[in-house]
């Protein structure tokens, strides 16, 4: 097999592999926000090349340039996608390409875009995450890609380097050599004492160690409370004193990588006690598979230099919780649930409770998942998102920088909206940890830590009733639980678990948890839209990066 591949363009500020053997490196760089943005691909082939952006992972709708170098020179065009079949050439090409070379074991092409380019063919490339979409064929002859493609996530406008350091200090939190049942869902964990500081410490970086991509689903390493005393190594939640750890200390999701903390903030870590972590892994194991070891887990990297804040992490959002049914109807193409946190209750447990400044977010939901949305509210007015990914993919997960700080004032609200499609099953999508359950999640990233883990609310579904046509009363939810329900009535249904009193509950960092009535959902505004303004500017065939280092420079101003 070829080895990996290695820039050729010195001239690039930024790369990225898109995949785990490195056989395929994309270089980029732009001069302005409004103006060009150049990449060079770097592929361990020399057949044909294919790179675009895509709404959420897959061919559909995806924005693609396809090249090589074949036997009567290069070939270059900009096309799309309708669905999984050949794409379609553009009409209007609005990618140049600039450059092709190619030598026995790679080709190299270089091209450049509009970073707005109004054209409803092209994708809109903003400071948000996009998602990436490569393949390559072993000849020039463009036929199927079979295992030669893939998908990577990356903020081509507010990248930050995701590397690990050569000879930083660090410590694993892994599991070793378990058996991974034969069963779709399985959660494992296991409780340790990681290396002893005597010193208050700083994680500043988290990088994933996966033993079996196909089957790691997540991954989430817990402080524990002083009441957890006990180490044990085998399936969660089974009655064991370390299910009651859930201070978020690292987070991982499958399509995610390395993870590196703005330079100001680090998660605090050691303080000369034997402190108890709780690793939690979900594999996800569709095709029973029964002759899978794991030993996965997460490394992290510390530090005795102490930044400028603590780092927290506010697990928020809805969760199943006992004694409340919720349902998801199936075949409905959206369906909208919510959970709603109001920090004017964290007095109860920080007073005076101050601004916190929210600098990234991880949103999560499992399969039928589409979009996610966090909405900032103050005064009862929304101001703002802290999160919104309209194309969400349960194979793309990865913390995001906001590219802004946004703080938090006592007494705002977050509400999270997650929108799920369940055309595609003949039953209720039950709230649970399983795959093909269902949850709607939001992991903040934020400083001054506070001592509070967790900010989860549910409707109090008790109260949701329906008029039978004799005039008795019985469950909605029930209702829908037993047979599938006309989309007036999932409507209904969605509309009441929105207005009904919800009930939230806060947890601290030593596990003391409160309760609280509140009123049911606001509603969110609209997701703001790209708008296309057309530019005069003139088009350059050499690229200068001056320009960059000081966008680049500002842009970590406003994050720090």
């Amino acid at each position: 097999m070829k080895g990996a591949v290695w820039g050729m363009n010195s001239t690039m500020p930024f790369k990225q592999y898109l995949d785990h053997d490195h056989l395929f490196l994309m270089e980029w760089g732009f001069d302005d926000l409004q103006g060009d943005i150049t990449f060079t691909l770097v592929v361990n082939t020399t057949g044909w090349i294919g790179f675009g952006f895509s709404p959420n992972g897959g061919m559909a709708g995806a924005d693609m340039i396809i090249g090589g170098f074949g036997p009567n020179g290069s070939y270059f065009t900009d096309q799309h996608a309708t669905g999984n079949v050949a794409p379609v050439v553009d009409e209007l090409q609005s990618y140049t390409l600039l450059s092709m070379e190619e030598n026995e074991e790679q080709t190299s092409m270089t091209f450049r875009r509009l970073i707005q380019t109004c054209d409803d063919k092209d994708f809109h490339i903003t400071a948000q995450p996009i998602k990436i979409i490569y393949a390559y064929g072993t000849t020039d002859e463009i036929l199927y890609h079979a295992s030669r493609r893939g998908t990577k996530e990356v903020n081509l406008l507010n990248y930050m380097t995701r590397t690990a350091p050569s000879n930083g200090n660090y410590f694993n939190a892994v599991v070793e050599n378990i058996t991974v049942p034969p069963i779709t869902t399985y959660y494992h964990c296991k409780t340790m004492k990681l290396p002893k500081l005597t010193t208050k410490h700083h994680i500043y970086l988290m990088e994933p160690i996966i033993d079996n991509h196909e089957v790691v689903h997540h991954m989430l390493l817990y402080h524990c409370p002083p009441v957890v005393t006990e180490t044990y190594d085998h399936q969660c939640y089974k009655g064991d004193t370390g299910d009651v750890c859930f201070g978020v200390v690292a987070s991982w999701a499958v399509g995610g990588g390395i993870y590196e903390l703005p330079e100001n903030v680090g998660i605090p870590v050691g303080n000369g006690e034997n402190e108890i972590y709780r690793l939690e892994i979900h594999y996800n194991n569709p095709q029973g598979r029964a002759d899978i070891i794991d030993s996965s887990g997460l490394r992290l990297y510390y530090t005795s230099e102490l930044r400028q804040h603590d780092v927290g992490v506010l697990n928020f959002g809805m969760l199943k919780m006992e004694h409340m049914q919720y349902n998801i109807p199936p075949k409905a193409d959206q369906f909208h649930s919510y959970g709603v946190c109001h920090t004017s209750h964290f007095s109860q447990i920080v007073n005076p409770m101050p601004d916190i400044h929210v600098f990234a977010v991880l949103l999560h939901t499992h399969l039928a998942g589409r979009k996610v949305r966090v909405g900032h509210f103050r005064d009862g007015q929304q101001i703002d998102f802290l999160g919104v990914d309209e194309n969400y993919d349960f194979e793309m997960q990865q913390a995001m920088n906001l590219g802004t700080i946004k703080t938090i004032k006592p007494d705002d609200s977050i509400i999270i909206e997650c929108t799920y499609s369940t055309t595609n099953r003949s039953k209720v999508t039950n709230l649970g940890l399983g795959t093909t359950d269902e949850m709607c999640l939001a992991f903040l990233l934020y400083y001054p830590a506070l001592p509070i883990t967790t900010c989860l609310s549910h409707p109090i579904t008790q109260y949701l009733t329906m008029k039978s046509n004799d005039n008795r009363s019985e469950p909605i939810s029930n209702s829908l639980s037993t047979q599938t329900p006309e989309y007036e009535d999932i409507q209904a249904y969605e509309t009441l678990l929105k207005t009904i009193p919800q009930v939230q509950i806060i947890v601290d960092d030593k596990f003391n948890w409160s309760t609280v009535q509140i009123d049911g959902i606001r509603d969110l505004m609209k997701t703001p839209t790209v708008t296309c303004e057309k530019t005069n500017s003139s088009i350059r065939l050499g690229s200068s990066w001056n320009l960059v280092g000081i966008i680049i420079l500002l842009l970590l101003i406003v994050q720090l």
